[in-house]
């Protein structure tokens, strides 16, 4: 099977992606070192600090393209005081009154100009604690194109589009994946395509 028609079979296609989130019993894949894993490992720890952690929301933006599906991802500016020059989905805090849905639709047209009408959400995933203290919750939407992108600079650096399957299937062919020690976890991370390191938060 080549990448591309292999890019649109489960579970690499959006159809497979909602279905599986539509499902109640579906929870994300856990995998050694990432974010859902460390954050069960440490459960007890991190109760009291998910309850006063800053609520946020990212996009995890998925768009079918001619060659497979991708995720829509920035990196972060340079001169900014948190995660500077990281790769991140469009996201940030949630302001008073709204919800991560809300949060999730303003960023992405705050920070590269995607408007809401090129967005459609179908999942949420389980909020998680980062490193930096915040309570992040994901919002799984379909982006339709055609889409035009007005990046802020003052928040982010550029945009591109990793192909989803990379994400969910050990590849060397698209990523080169690592692991190094952080905070007495081993963590995982990835570099697509000579683009800069994807981590958690």
């Amino acid at each position: 099977m080549s990448t591309a028609s292999r890019a649109f079979a489960p579970p690499f296609h959006i159809p497979f992606v909602r279905e599986t989130l539509a499902t109640p019993s579906a929870k994300p894949a856990r995998q050694p070192g990432d974010d859902y894993a460390i954050a069960e490992q440490r459960e007890e720890e991190i109760a009291a600090a998910l309850a006063a952690a800053t609520p946020a929301a990212v996009l995890i933006g998925l768009i079918e393209r001619e060659h497979g599906t991708t995720v829509l991802l920035t990196e972060r500016a340079t001169h900014l005081r948190s995660h500077s020059g990281q790769v991140a989905f469009p996201g940030g805090k949630i302001d008073p009154g709204e919800d991560a849905l809300a949060a999730a639709l303003r960023e992405a047209e705050e920070e590269i100009g995607l408007h809401s009408r090129h967005i459609e959400p179908f999942a949420a995933l389980d909020p998680y604690l980062s490193g930096s203290g915040y309570r992040i919750t994901p919002v799984v939407a379909e982006i339709h194109p055609p889409f035009d992108l007005a990046i802020n600079h003052e928040e982010v650096a550029a945009t591109f589009e990793a192909p989803f399957f990379a994400f969910v299937m050990r590849t060397r062919r698209i990523t080169q994946r690592q692991s190094r020690e952080w905070k007495g976890a081993i963590r995982h991370f990835m570099q697509c395509r000579g683009r800069a390191i994807i981590s958690g938060a």
